[in-house]
């Protein structure tokens, strides 16, 4: 079954950097986009960005151009999201997400805090 398994969250203060990681399993994960949503307390969930399935396709939310980069390696069937010039306003859970035969799957998620 398809699994996402998120890493790399934390606290930082603003202006620092993380890089999350997505860790997928039980689907050809070189065949499929992914993408990196995140849900902050009392707001609904938003896109970050996305990665086409060979990686030359990316788009990303107005709030992470310029700031956050998505990337994915395909021979170790992760997707990456480096976060860099964070801002207290990124404080959410961050998610991965695929689709996969028109369903919609998660990972558990993984907080970023970004405070001082």
């Amino acid at each position: 079954q398809v699994q996402l398994v998120e890493s790399g969250g934390g606290l930082v203060q603003p202006g620092e950097s993380l890089r999350l990681s997505c860790a997928a399993s039980g689907f050809t994960f070189s065949s499929y986009a992914m993408s990196w949503y995140r849900q902050a307390p009392g707001k609904e969930r938003e896109l970050v960005a996305r990665i086409s399935s060979t990686g030359i396709s990316r788009n990303y939310a107005d709030s992470a151009k310029g700031r956050f980069t998505i990337s994915r390696d395909n021979a170790k069937n992760t997707v990456y999201l480096q976060m860099n010039s964070l801002k207290p306003e990124d404080t959410a859970v961050y998610y991965c997400n695929t689709v996969y035969y028109m369903n919609d799957y998660w990972g558990q998620g993984t907080q970023v805090t970004v405070s001082s």
